[in-house]
């Protein structure tokens, strides 16, 4: 193995998905374009051909192989069309998520704790370069990052348990209906207020009733919409 892929197994990287990425990518790349991070699914199954995103100084690619592996099909997303950034830390691994400018939300699940905070920090240097010319240092005190994680032992799947965790979250309605059914209720926080973690897992929520059967997907679509430009 060459000098080039052992660079990107720092954090249990899968050798053979990253040798095979790596070799794909190379009639992929853009002249001055560079490889900055791999990172690989690791699910609790044995998964012979893992999903990958890798971070270029240019761009998110977000690869998927089909066919028993013997193709792949790239998905790529150029920086100037990233719109923020997220990680979220759950018991089995982490969930890496990015929505673009024109209201896309990608997301890549299973990516172990290390490489998820890696791809976090990589993706943030490269948005704030492009916004403001200089990177900025990911977990240096300057800016609070919260990851979330989930602690204890996962418990058996049942149907129920999706809407249990829908985490139904209220339709904010104008002020006076409020009042009247619900007189000692506290004022939730505006959108404006909130922090981009924090929208984006109601955006989460919303999809979660979506999915569920819970709301409309002209319910949906109007909560997005609402939401997006705040991130």
């Amino acid at each position: 193995m060459n000098e080039h892929i052992k660079k990107f197994l720092n954090e249990e990287q899968d050798p053979k998905a990253i040798e095979k990425i790596a070799a794909k990518l190379n009639d992929l790349l853009m002249k001055g374009e560079e490889i900055g991070y791999i990172g690989v699914q690791k699910k609790p199954a044995i998964t012979v051909f893992p999903d990958s995103i890798v971070l270029t100084n240019k761009r998110i690619i977000i690869c998927k192989p089909k066919n028993l592996g013997l193709s792949m099909d790239f998905t790529d997303y150029n920086w100037d069309d990233i719109e923020a950034a997220f990680v979220k830390e759950n018991i089995l691994g982490s969930e890496f998520s990015f929505s673009t400018k024109t209201d896309l939300t990608i997301s890549i699940d299973f990516i172990p704790k290390t490489q998820a905070r890696k791809i976090y920090t990589y993706a943030k240097e490269q948005l704030d370069l492009l916004k403001n010319g200089v990177p900025s240092a990911a977990f240096d005190g300057a800016e609070t990052i919260e990851f979330i994680e989930i602690t204890g032992e996962p418990e058996a799947f049942e149907p129920h348990d999706m809407i249990d965790d829908a985490q139904i979250i209220p339709i904010e309605y104008s002020g006076d209906r409020d009042e009247k059914q619900h007189p000692d209720a506290k004022p939730e926080k505006i959108l404006s207020e909130l922090s981009p973690e924090e929208l984006f897992e109601k955006l989460q929520n919303y999809k979660k009733l979506l999915d569920n059967g819970l709301i409309l997907q002209v319910e949906y679509d109007a909560l997005k919409k609402e939401i997006l430009p705040y991130l």
